[in-house]
């Protein structure tokens, strides 16, 4: 699949802007299948109450996905909770992830759907690995406004 204009941002969350006019432009090369299935699994995610929600468009650096979506909750349970509410959003799309990992200990769990990576953190993992900073170099993708709208927000009220 070609490349896919849409606007990309400089951050990510509540704050997020649109690229700086002294930044080269960065276009998404993720298929529209992955940007989808990110889209979905962002909006799962929110509803679980995920915070700090980012998807990058890694495609131009890795070959074995092109979006990994980015999250964290504050404790194991949630971390569970968000996994669990993505999984079920995905696999209302007839998909499954092919590869899950660290779902055991709860803190960091990885969901493979091929084209999007999932990373669903505990908090202190997502500051200490900086997952953000390691592929910085990939665009962020605009995500729905309702996947960063405040949890009270989410459902009306």
């Amino acid at each position: 699949m070609g490349e896919h204009q849409i606007r990309v941002l400089t951050n990510a969350g509540p704050t997020a802007t649109p690229p700086s006019p002294h930044e080269p432009e960065r276009l998404v090369t993720a298929s529209a299948r992955a940007l989808e299935l990110a889209i979905a699994a962002a909006e799962a995610a929110s509803e679980k109450l995920a915070e700090d929600i980012v998807a990058l468009d890694v495609s131009d650096t890795l070959v074995i996905t092109d979006v990994f979506l980015l999250c964290s909750a504050s404790n194991d349970r949630q971390v569970k909770a968000i996994v669990d509410g993505i999984e079920a959003r995905l696999d209302e799309m007839d998909i499954d992830p092919v590869r899950r990992e660290g779902e055991r200990e709860g803190r960091w769990v990885l969901l493979d759907y091929l084209d999007l990576v999932v990373h669903v953190q505990h908090s202190d993992e997502r500051s200490y690995y900086g997952l953000e900073r390691l592929w910085k170099d990939g665009a962020r993708i605009e995500l729905p406004a309702s996947v960063h709208a405040p949890h009270g927000a989410r459902d009306g009220g």
